[in-house]
């Protein structure tokens, strides 16, 4: 093959094959024809043959980038190889993942439909050079790069990706591939059986499982089932059309393992797999797309056509170099014509209507519908009120304004003191009944399940929609992988899209009598860490005005991830709502300061609401001993951080809003700084940071215990009147 004939892109390319058997036949010209989106008969032998050059080209790639590293994970995608390019040819370019590891695979589709050319990767050359590199391929997928619609490296979040884009967008595939190893993990086909059951009528969605039978290091889970007994798994899952292509009934070439390895197979049964997968392929996403719940399984040995087979194929190692003999013989098994190149880049090209990166569902702001000025209800200072509830008030309001919004929450809203959302948005389940709120068409989402609730919200959100995912705060933490999943993803994103926004209440301090199980504050340090990322907000509104104005600061922001601590309980007013807004914008304010005192002031710093009530009553005996106190409620902890502390110039929408030391110093300067939560202390961090009090200590959450009161848990965590008393004024002196 002369060098002329070499099309530019492949630039880079190690090795090059001759043309395979009846090549001028079947690739002529482009299956895909131009104008185009797919190809017009699945069973044509052109179509299919062009699928199996599409799936090689994608292993060759796939392969040769990991190994100019000597890094990433060519083994799982090379065992999906011919159910992604058939995905393609058949024009269903909107494609997701549960797996991260098959990043590479994807990254590969990405450059041959050209949309890496949108960051400047145009040859093989350039791909390997910006392969796990800053600012190139990240070493797991990530929707930052230009065609691909969500991020994946924690197993078990890619279906929730599928699910939203299929209920934002109907008439529109979106295909998942699972892998076998991760497929139970943590709940992936439990959440798809609850959605279907809320959504029966959404199901252009297609889990496509990769059953290669190894995970990362060994045998998966699922390698011993029969096809039989895999079929049975899915439909006891409520999947009412399963699909399965097993490469093993194509074999001819006596291999010995249960899962065979196409690409060795002869031609005529490698093209009898490939036109297999295709037609079965068709005809799930026919299935999926005509309202029925439908699942494609490949089974085929994973590593199929790389390096090496099994779980060792799964990722490669420092000694796995381009100049290896186990590499090159890989590479040159694959190796295809230069003409091979150029038919399959064309079918890239026209697949699905055009690259990825102008083509994708996520490539483009989503229109949602204006809000408009928040009804706030302003309560009086001498009143009490329930925060959760004055909150849920608007979520219902946003709800009327914006019917794709949806509410998610597993522990239910009533026992949040939340019920006017399900009074006015209905709980979404098939069986309609007025005394518990329910409705078919309902926008309230309760599935026992924290990951399928922060699942669907955090997707939603990712896909360019509002939604608002409500939890007990002890549970937050079953969900809150796939939230951080997402605000991650949010900070690298290309395009602007609504914050994901949680509320967590029934905290650790209303849980007396449901015992530690129910007081799990901590991962509020978890919450506190992530602000630093640049784009992460935990907010502490102490009272039911300032829990709407965080509700309202949250939904009106983009790109971030806000999460909203709250107790469900009457409460004292503290701010009215124009000092509310304020205290949410700048970070903290002031609730009370004494007119004086002679024995110095001392600063309470509070994140949380009714952790107020012991500080209100230390205040009262200090001020009665001569000290001066101040009370200052830090709302928005983030603000509160130095811009250097923050990595917030990194991120997509930036936020530089930092109190500057003049207002924090007015607000925190004082003898003694009491930094006091009624969670664990890691969200005062900005502020004892900051502080140029001499003299300082915290008051936080130590561990649960079953008690008859909120007052009994705070006795024993130590959050008394009593013993912030006394630790004032032995530092005090």
């Amino acid at each position: 093959m002369s060098t002329q004939a070499i099309p530019a892109y492949c630039e880079g390319i190690a090795y090059f094959g001759e043309p395979w058997a009846d090549f001028d036949r079947h690739a002529a010209r482009a299956a895909i024809g131009e104008g185009q989106q797919a190809i017009a008969d699945a069973t044509d032998p052109a179509a299919v043959f062009q699928m199996l050059l599409m799936a090689d080209a994608l292993r060759y790639v796939t392969l040769q980038v990991c190994g100019s590293k000597g890094s990433g994970h060519p083994g799982g995608f090379a065992s999906s190889a011919e159910a992604y390019a058939s995905l393609v040819m058949l024009g269903h370019t909107n494609i997701v993942t549960e797996v991260g590891h098959h990043a590479p695979g994807f990254y590969s589709a990405m450059f041959l439909d050209t949309s890496l050319e949108e960051m400047g990767i145009r040859t093989v050359n350039d791909m390997m050079a910006r392969f796990r590199e800053k600012h190139g391929l990240l070493g797991h997928l990530s929707g930052a790069i230009p065609g691909l619609l969500s991020p994946a490296g924690p197993l078990g979040q890619g279906q929730h990706f599928a699910m939203a884009g299929a209920l934002l967008h109907p008439g529109t595939l979106f295909p998942v591939t699972i892998g076998d190893g991760g497929m139970g993990e943590p709940y992936v086909l439990n959440s798809m059986m609850h959605f279907h059951i809320a959504y029966p009528k959404v199901t252009n969605f297609l889990p496509t499982l990769i059953w290669n039978g190894y995970s990362q290091e060994h045998h998966s889970m699922v390698s011993r089932l029969t096809n039989a007994e895999m079929i049975a798994y899915w439909k006891g899952h409520g999947f009412e059309e399963v699909v399965l292509v097993d490469a093993k009934d194509f074999d001819d070439s006596k291999q010995e393992s249960a899962y065979a390895d196409s690409t060795y197979f002869s031609h005529e049964k490698r093209m009898a797999f490939a036109g297999a997968v295709l037609e079965r392929m068709d005809h799930a996403a026919r299935s999926a797309l005509g309202g029925k719940l439908t699942v494609f399984i490949i089974k085929q040995m994973k590593g199929a056509g790389v390096h090496t087979v099994g779980a060792k194929s799964h990722n490669l190692y420092p000694a796995d170099t381009l100049d290896k003999q186990h590499m090159i013989d890989g590479l040159q098994r694959r190796a295809l014509n230069a003409e091979a190149w150029t038919i399959v880049r064309e079918n890239f090209v026209r697949a699905g209507g055009g690259p990825a990166v102008k083509t994708a569902v996520t490539e483009h702001v989503l229109a949602i519908a204006p809000l408009g000025a928040f009804p706030v209800h302003a309560f009086s200072k001498d009143e009490k009120a329930v925060p959760s509830t004055a909150m849920g008030a608007l979520v219902a309001w946003v709800g009327k304004q914006d019917s794709r919004f949806v509410v998610t929450n597993a522990d239910g809203n009533e026992a949040s003191a939340m019920k006017n959302i399900n009074d006015a948005l209905k709980i979404r389940h098939p069986t309609a009944d007025p005394l518990y709120n329910q409705a078919p068409t309902g926008q309230v989402y309760e599935p026992l399940n924290e990951d399928a609730c922060a699942g669907l919200a955090a997707a939603l959100a990712l896909f360019g929609s509002r939604a608002l995912w409500l939890s007990y705060e002890s549970f937050a933490i079953n969900g809150w992988p796939i939230v951080q999943t997402v605000t991650q993803a949010m900070a690298e994103l290309r395009r602007k899209t609504p914050s994901i926004v949680t509320m967590f209440t029934a905290g650790a301090l209303e849980q007396g009598r449901n015992g530690w199980t129910h007081q799990r504050p901590e991962i509020e340090n978890y919450f506190a860490a992530q602000m630093r990322n640049g784009n992460v907000y935990t907010l502490f509104p102490c009272d039911a005005n300032a829990i709407q104005a965080a509700y309202e600061f949250a939904t009106t922001s983009y790109n971030k991830g806000m999460v909203i601590i709250a107790s469900k309980s009457p409460l004292p007013v503290y701010m009215d709502m124009s000092e509310a807004r304020d205290a949410v914008e700048k970070g903290a304010a002031t609730l009370y300061e004494s007119a004086s005192g002679s024995k110095g002031t001392v600063v309470f710093a509070v994140t949380g609401d009714m952790v107020l009530l012991p500080v209100f009553e230390a205040k009262g005996a200090l001020e009665a001993a001569g000290y001066r106190v101040r009370i200052v409620a830090v709302v928005n902890p983030r603000r509160l951080y130095r811009p250097t502390d923050v990595a917030w110039d990194t991120v997509s929408e930036p936020d530089n809003a930092f109190m500057a030391d003049d207002p924090f110093n007015a607000l925190f300067d004082g003898d003694v700084l009491m930094a006091v939560s009624g969670g664990p202390s890691a969200s005062l961090e900005p502020v004892l940071l900051r502080s140029r009090a001499a003299k300082r200590d915290t008051f936080a959450w130590k561990r649960g215990e079953t008690t008859a009161s909120p007052a009994e848990i705070m006795d024993f965590n130590g959050l008394t009147a009593e013993a912030m008393e006394t630790r004032v004024k032995a530092l005090a002196g």
